[in-house]
């Protein structure tokens, strides 16, 4: 029996792969009929910074910064899903309604990929991946591995192409 696709976990880190990598998941979301959940993780150490501010702001003030942090990250991924139907999905006025959620959490990214990937009970994880250098890469490895060598479900990992066309929606 062939696989079904109902739901498809797509992971951003709001970098230009990321918005490459959407067209994949949209892609397959339209040949599947299937939904798309958007999961973006607030890595767990950048909230250590959060530890340090508390010595300067009051708990009133971090919170307020961390809210205005959720708000913005929202935002941006909202205006590249309404950017990408725009100009690629024009033709289909119900491309909106394959995007089921948008989810941010923080923590460890691997850890919550894959656990938001079986809440959400989705059928394949789409996520782009980007090389950061020959150094980072023996020792620390890159967050897409990190998954793959975890996950028991399929996962489609878009590396970000060489040349130049349009893929972050101009962002900014």
């Amino acid at each position: 029996m062939m696989p079904q696709i109902n739901k498809i976990l797509y992971t951003t880190d709001l970098s230009p792969n990321a918005s490459f990598a959407l067209r994949y998941a949209v892609n397959s979301a339209k040949k599947h009929g299937a939904k798309i959940a958007i999961l973006h993780v607030l890595d767990q150490s950048s909230f250590t910074l959060t530890d340090l501010a508390a010595g300067y702001m009051t708990r009133e003030q971090i919170k307020e910064v961390t809210e205005k942090k959720i708000g913005y990250v929202k935002n941006r991924i909202r205006e590249r899903i309404q950017k990408l139907c725009k100009k690629e999905l024009a033709d289909d006025p119900g491309a909106m309604e394959m995007f089921e959620t948008i989810e941010l959490v923080e923590g460890f990214p691997a850890d919550l990929i894959l656990s938001k990937a079986d809440e959400l009970d989705c059928d394949v994880i789409v996520m782009g991946t980007h090389g950061k250098g020959f150094l980072e890469h023996p020792y620390f490895g890159s967050m897409a591995k990190r998954v793959l060598r975890r996950s028991r479900k399929p996962i489609l990992i878009v590396p970000l192409p060489k040349g130049e066309f349009d893929i972050t929606f101009h962002d900014k």
